[in-house]
């Protein structure tokens, strides 16, 4: 099953959920509405979203609240991205100016804030204390994996065990959380929950280590980032952390110095250093191990073309290309 055949199976729940969200980003506010829309119309796949639909119809849910919860998520997502972009002092993403770009800090930080607002007003009208329970869990992991990843920067010590807590926290988690809510909503068996929770924390984690791949691999036409970023920001991903464990004392001195100081002065060695030790290729290996425990946790739930189309996601996570 390709990605499309994938979207096509919940298009029409899709578009009901990308009708509510345009709904509720309505706001008294002028400012809310313009950059609420500029984020959310900017291209994102849909991933999370996508998830809730696919969880709950694995599972046999037949009700209205998978709506409400997709759209929850992506405004939990969408908020995490504005902060994001301010905290890393991001000008572009998905090809286009960031939202802080074009309005300023402030009012990117405060429009996160709405929309994580307008996510708990949601959440509480579906009226089940296990999906708050979830969703306020995960709001709160992922913040603390924000300042894990805050106090990451800038640091060349960081081991790959380090690094992967902060790919768990701050993305993998979001993942967990929708996979999770689908089995809830249907009332399904603890194993259920369970299971769907392990296949989102092993998918994002597999879907944000490609995403660290593809910072040394991919053209800005092609993810909407600059090559190196995340070495510009001072981040010490997967890549740089194998570089530095493989590569020579020079390397590793060159990939440390670069950690230290941000920038991209450095990047043609750096990447010759990455390419050398075969850190892409290592880091994809990772990713690919993440996959295919999430594609094993789903043995767990019955046979069904939305199963088929989890395991297609997981395949998707490690194959794409931006």
């Amino acid at each position: 099953m390709q990605i499309d055949e994938v979207r096509a199976l919940v298009a029409r729940d899709m578009s009901v959920v990308n009708d509510l969200i345009l709904e509720r980003l309505r706001s008294q506010v002028t400012l809310v509405n313009r950059l609420g829309h500029y984020i959310i119309d900017s291209g994102g796949k849909r991933l999370r979203p996508l998830l809730v639909l696919l969880s709950a119809r694995a599972l046999g849910y037949a009700g209205p609240f998978h709506i409400n919860l997709a759209a929850v998520i992506e405004f939990i997502h969408t908020a995490t991205l504005l902060h994001d972009d301010v905290v890393d002092a991001s000008e572009l993403r998905r090809g286009q100016e960031t939202a802080n770009a074009v309005w300023g800090n402030e009012a990117s930080v405060l429009v996160g804030d709405f929309l994580y607002t307008r996510a708990f007003q949601m959440m509480v009208e579906v009226g089940s204390l296990p999906v708050m329970d979830i969703l306020a869990e995960t709001t709160n992991v992922i913040a603390e994996g924000e300042v894990r990843q805050l106090l990451n920067c800038h640091d060349p010590e960081v081991t790959e065990a380090r690094y992967l807590e902060v790919v768990e926290a701050k993305t993998a988690k979001l993942f967990e959380a929708g996979s999770r809510l689908g089995p809830v909503l249907a009332g399904a068996a603890p194993s259920a929950e369970r299971a769907m929770a392990t296949y989102g924390m092993r998918l994002g984690t597999a879907f944000q280590l490609v995403d660290d791949m593809l910072d040394y691999r991919s053209s800005p036409e092609e993810t909407g980032k600059n090559i190196g970023d995340d070495l510009a920001e001072g981040k010490p991903t997967l890549p740089l952390i194998h570089a530095m464990r493989a590569g020579t004392p020079g390397q590793a001195a060159l990939v440390r110095r670069a950690i230290e100081e941000g920038g991209r002065e450095q990047i043609g060695p750096i990447l010759e250093a990455i390419e050398s030790t075969g850190a892409l290729a290592y880091t994809l290996r990772v990713a690919r191990e993440h996959a295919d425990r999430a594609i094993a946790a789903l043995e767990e739930i019955p046979d069904s073309p939305y199963k088929e189309a989890l395991r297609a996601l997981a395949e998707f996570s490690v194959r794409r290309t931006h």
